[in-house]
Formats: structure tokens, C-alpha cells, sequence
């Protein structure tokens, strides 16, 4: 009996170490681009510059959705105030777009926002973040190949028209549209990155460049007609606002995802020749660009024609039509399909990058780590993840799938916003160090224990408690333990921080749960309020951190209206992520399940932190250059 229970409390033991490991697992965090680590088969060419950033976020930004989306966003929701629409749109995605620009500078990786959470929040949050992420460009890129189709035979004259090869095809008994054309085009994409990073972004250069004309050619000419024959549009007698200031924003929150793709600039910061300057004009640019073309072409469109009268499908060209420029159609179907062969293109690009640097961390097989060393690109994981696509797109109408490519982008945007609020206040302390250099992280221990001990002999005039105090240290080797001044308001930050994200979670949930009475409502929004911007205050008024100076990579750009910008961030796209329906978190909840399968079993265990050693950011590099002596 005693040898049975005693079993049984061992086994109870091993239960919970298992589940202390796991969970440690989950909140390890990574050093910025493991900068005391060399890998030369690791190194991505860098080509890059400005004009090459911007014409890949134009062009992975800019779809073809723009050129339907006028028509059935100001149909249903906006009206006439389209423009403004598209400006608070613009003006939301700019908030991600200032937290990217600063963790990009600090942190340039081709990992993007999986990399950026991997350092600031822990393992699990950015391996969820990366399984979204490659859901999204994978799905992203399917579903944009399949549009290009339906847009190529309407520039020939109809289905009948294109080449049998590319035309889609049912099959019998199935009821499966197979799309040869969606395939063969991720393909021929797929083999252009293949070849290099500098003709790829010269062949999106030269497809953006097209699609922005076509941009410009609706605008100016759109703008003629209108001062020639009077902007009709605008002269309703319902006004301005004919759905109200509600269905303004409901518009702004359609359109918000047309600014989805800039984010692809952020995973070729390893190709970039100056990161530090290039990575925020390249993103600023890019939301620059975007947005002025996005309020001209909808400024010009609801003038031209009432909205009610718009052709939710073909609205641009149906405008047209209506002052007898049917020619139009041909300058407007070439730039949506450059447009959609831009944004293949951009989606397909940066998921390699992303399989790449989570199998630098050990969460993938090495495969998708493998550097081609003649094109300096990792042509294994491009074209494992092009295939992939391909046959998504030649089998799937993945159409339906389409709302699952938001949750990764939004939760990118999400994390990514509370890593600036967390390098602000809280940036990690702690650097984990390989076990290959745990002989000198003895040697520096055993030169700190020596120190503390003198220290103790001298100001307390008694060492009977080194002992004690030495095992503390080589339990948790070179982390100071003393309570200080410091540590207490890196506590009150991180629990202000916790509390804003517990406020916005509060506020969201009650504000998208319709089916809830207006009281519980209203008074479950007034908690959550009251503990988001209690909270923001207590954040605001504590000094940040000074380590977040020496923090990764010095000099570049800084978010500004820090926390408050961070904290419109998180709520905007927690409130985007909570609206997307319970159909979509479904799917995705299959998506998630099979990810934490994988990192269960696999990426957990083969984590290059593993076996690290946490120590003090401060003893880095002394450590570092001690071990190179050594050597």
C-alpha cells in the first residue's frame, strides 16, 4: 500500500513537472536576431532598397478588391461619404503601421510579427501568431489566383474565349471546379522568387507601376467627366450621409482590410541594404500611397453615379459606361489583373520567409530554413509552400475561406502593438545564452558571487548567510533577485498592461454581443471602459524603461503617443477580430488545434531554447567575448 501511494505521489510529481515545462515553454522568449550568434548559411542577399519596398506594399496592398469594393461598400453602407470612409480606415491601419515601423527598426527579421512576439511576449503567443500567419498567405494567395481568372476572360471577351488549358473545368459526379489558369499563374510566381530577390521586386515593380497607372488613369479622367458634366453623385437629395455617420464607419470597417498587405514589407527586412531607414519610409510610403489612391478613385466613383445606381460587380466600369467610355473597361480590367498578379505575388512571398525564421528557432523542420547560396533565398520553403497553393487553388474555391486571412493579419496587428507597450515598459531583462557557454556563464557567476560576498563582509560585518545566498544565484544564475525601485514599477507596469488588454477584451466582447439587453450592455462596457482607461493613465503616468534604448538595434523610428496609440490598436483590431463571426472562428479553431498538435509534439521539443541559459541582458556580451577568449 505504501509503496503504491508513494508511487502514485511520484507520478503526481512527474504530472506536474510536465506541466510546468510546458508552460514554460510557452512564455521563453528569444534574443533580437540571436545577435551573438553567427550563421553564414542563414544570410539572405541584401538588395533591397526604398523604391523596392514601396512597390512590394503597393503591390501585395492594392488588389483587385478595390475595384469592386467601391461599388458594394457605398451601396450597403457609406454612400457618398465613401471617401471619408476609406480616410478613418487609412487612419486605423496607420496605428499598426506605427507599431510595426518601430519593432521592424529594432528587430529587423524576415519572421515579422512572429519574430517581434517571439522577443516580447513568449514562445506559445508567437507560434500562434506564425500558425495564422502562414494560414493567411497560404489561403491569401489561393484566393487571389482564383480571381485572376473570372478577370482574364473578361478582358478577351468571355470564358469561351480563353485557351482550353486555362479554363476551369467541373468534374463529373464531384462538382469540383478545378482552375488550371490559378495554378499554372502561383507557379510561374513561385518560380520568380525562386530566381532572387531583386528580379522578383523588379517584376512587382513593374506590375504595381501599371496597376497604380490604372489607378491614376479612373482618377484624372473620372475627375474630366465630372467637372465636364456635373459630379450627379453628390447632388442627392438624402445627402452626404445617406446610411448616417453609423453606416460611415460600418464602411470603415469593410474597407479597413483593404489596407491589409503593407505588413509583407516588414518580413524582407533581412534583404533590405539599411533597414533602420528604409523599413519606416518603405511603410509609410506604402500607407501613403495606398491611401491617397484609394480616396481618389472613391471620390471620383460615387460622383460620377449615384451610389444606389453603381453595378455591385463591375462598379468602375459601369461608370464609365454610363458617359459612354465603354473603352474604359480594357485600361480598367489590365489593372485589376496586374493588380491581382501583385498581390499574388506579395502574398506568396513573405510565407517562406515566416517558415523560414520559425525553423531557425527549431519550431519547423530545417528544411524551410535552407538558404539557396547561388539566388540567396530559401527556395525549398518557397517552393514547398507554392505547390501547396497551387493545389489549393486548382482544387478548392477557397472563397469561403476567405474571412480566415483577416485573423492572422489582425492578430499580428494585435501583438504586435502590445510588444511596443511591452519594449516600452517592460522590455525583457534576460537573454537566454546556448548551454554551450555555460563555462563562462560559471566563470562570471562565480566572479558575481565572489563580489556579493565581499559586499555582504563589508556592509553587514557578517557572511554566516553566503551559503544561502550563493545557492539563490545558482538556481537562477546571474538574475538579480533584490527588490528595487525598478522592479516595483516593471511590476505596476506589467500588471497596468495586463489590465488594459483584460479593459479592451471587456469592452469588445460586450460591444459585439447584440444579442445581450441594452443594461448588462451598457454597464459591462462601462467596467471594461473604466479599466481600460484607468489603467492607460497609471501606464502614462510611469517613466519607460531605460533599457528599451539599448534595446535590439539602436537608432530608427519610435512609435509615437505611446501607450496611447498602441492601446487604440490592440482595441480596433480585437473589436475586428471578435466581429468576424462564429463561422470564421470555427474554421480557424480547427486551423489553431492542428498547430498546437504541431508544437506539441514537435516544436516545443525541438526549440533552440531548449536548453538555454537565461542571464542578465547586462552580462551578455562579457560572456560572449569570454567564451571567444576561451576559444
Amino acid at each position: 500500500m505504501l509503496v503504491r501511494e508513494q508511487s502514485s505521489r511520484d507520478s503526481d510529481v512527474d504530472y506536474g513537472r510536465r506541466l510546468s515545462g510546458v508552460f514554460e515553454s510557452l512564455v521563453r522568449r528569444k534574443q533580437v536576431d540571436s545577435e551573438n550568434v553567427t550563421r553564414e548559411n542563414h544570410q539572405l542577399a541584401k538588395k533591397l532598397s526604398t523604391l523596392d519596398l514601396v512597390a512590394i506594399g503597393v503591390g501585395a496592398t492594392i488588389g483587385a478588391g478595390v475595384y469592386i469594393l467601391v461599388g458594394t461598400v457605398a451601396r450597403e453602407h457609406a454612400g457618398p461619404s465613401l471617401t471619408i470612409s476609406f480616410f478613418i480606415a487609412g487612419v486605423a491601419a496607420a496605428l499598426s503601421a506605427f507599431c510595426y515601423a518601430e519593432l521592424a527598426c529594432r528587430c529587423p527579421s524576415a519572421g515579422s510579427a512572429y519574430h517581434y512576439t517571439y522577443i516580447c511576449v513568449g514562445e506559445g503567443v508567437a507560434w500562434l501568431v506564425g500558425w495564422a500567419l502562414i494560414l493567411e498567405w497560404t489561403i491569401g494567395g489561393s484566393t487571389v489566383a482564383r480571381g485572376i481568372t473570372p478577370n482574364l476572360a473578361l478582358f478577351l471577351g468571355g470564358e469561351d474565349k480563353l485557351p482550353v488549358f486555362l479554363a476551369r473545368i467541373t468534374i463529373p459526379g464531384l462538382g469540383i471546379v478545378v482552375d488550371p489558369c490559378a495554378a499554372i499563374l502561383i507557379c510561374i510566381v513561385t518560380a520568380l522568387l525562386c530566381f532572387g530577390i531583386k528580379k522578383s521586386s523588379l517584376a512587382q515593380t513593374i506590375v504595381t507601376t501599371i496597376n497604380v497607372c490604372a489607378l491614376l488613369f479612373i482618377a484624372i479622367v473620372g475627375g474630366y467627366l465630372g467637372f465636364r458634366d456635373g459630379w450627379v453623385g453628390y447632388e442627392l437629395p438624402n445627402g452626404y450621409f445617406p446610411f448616417g455617420v453609423n453606416g460611415m464607419f460600418a464602411g470603415s470597417a469593410v474597407v479597413f482590410f483593404s489596407y491589409i498587405g503593407f505588413d509583407s514589407i516588414t518580413s524582407t527586412a533581412e534583404e533590405m541594404k539599411n533597414p533602420q531607414r528604409d523599413l519606416p519610409l518603405g511603410i509609410g510610403l506604402t500607407m501613403l500611397i495606398c491611401s491617397v489612391l484609394y480616396m481618389l478613385v472613391s471620390t471620383v466613383i460615387v460622383g460620377l453615379v449615384p451610389y444606389y445606381a453603381l453595378d455591385p460587380d463591375t462598379p468602375i466600369s459601369s461608370a464609365f459606361a454610363s458617359y459612354g467610355v465603354q473603352w474604359a473597361m480594357y485600361v480598367i480590367t489590365v489593372g485589376a489583373v496586374t493588380a491581382l498578379f501583385a498581390s499574388l505575388l506579395g502574398s506568396i512571398l513573405p510565407q517562406p520567409r515566416i517558415l523560414m525564421a520559425m525553423a531557425r528557432d527549431g519550431l519547423l523542420p530545417s528544411i524551410f530554413a535552407d538558404i539557396n547560396k547561388h539566388t540567396q533565398v530559401p527556395v525549398k520553403g518557397t517552393i514547398i509552400t507554392g505547390l501547396f497553393a497551387a493545389a489549393l487553388a486548382f482544387f478548392m474555391d477557397v472563397s469561403q475561406l476567405a474571412g480566415m486571412v483577416s485573423v492572422g493579419t489582425l492578430l499580428a496587428f494585435t501583438t504586435v502593438a502590445l510588444s511596443v507597450l511591452i519594449l516600452r515598459y517592460v522590455p525583457p531583462h534576460e537573454s537566454p545564452l546556448p548551454s554551450s557557454l555555460q563555462d563562462a556563464i560559471n566563470s562570471k557567476l562565480s566572479q558575481l558571487d565572489g563580489e556579493s560576498l565581499e559586499t555582504d563582509s563589508n556592509v553587514v560585518g557578517d557572511s554566516s548567510g553566503s551559503s544561502d545566498k550563493g545557492n539563490t544565484m545558482l538556481s537562477y544564475p546571474l538574475i538579480e533577485r533584490d527588490v528595487s525601485r525598478e522592479e516595483k514599477r516593471r511590476k505596476t507596469a506589467a500588471w497596468a498592461i495586463a489590465l488594459v488588454c483584460i479593459g479592451i477584451l471587456i469592452v469588445t466582447f460586450t460591444a459585439s454581443a447584440k444579442y445581450l439587453p441594452s443594461i448588462p450592455r451598457f454597464v459591462s462596457c462601462g467596467v471594461g471602459g473604466v479599466l481600460l482607461l484607468g489603467s492607460l493613465i497609471v501606464l502614462a503616468s510611469l517613466d519607460q524603461d531605460d533599457a528599451r534604448h539599448s534595446f535590439g538595434h539602436r537608432g530608427g523610428f519610435a512609435c509615437p503617443y505611446v501607450p496611447f496609440l498602441p492601446a487604440a490598436c490592440i482595441l480596433i483590431n480585437s473589436y475586428l477580430l471578435i466581429d468576424l463571426g462564429l463561422a470564421t472562428w470555427i474554421r480557424v479553431s480547427v486551423w489553431f488545434a492542428i498547430g498546437a498538435l504541431v508544437y506539441v509534439f514537435y516544436g516545443r521539443t525541438h526549440s533552440s531554447l531548449v536548453n538555454a541559459v537565461y542571464v542578465r541582458t547586462d552580462y551578455v556580451d562579457e560572456i560572449c567575448c569570454s567564451s571567444n577568449h576561451v576559444a
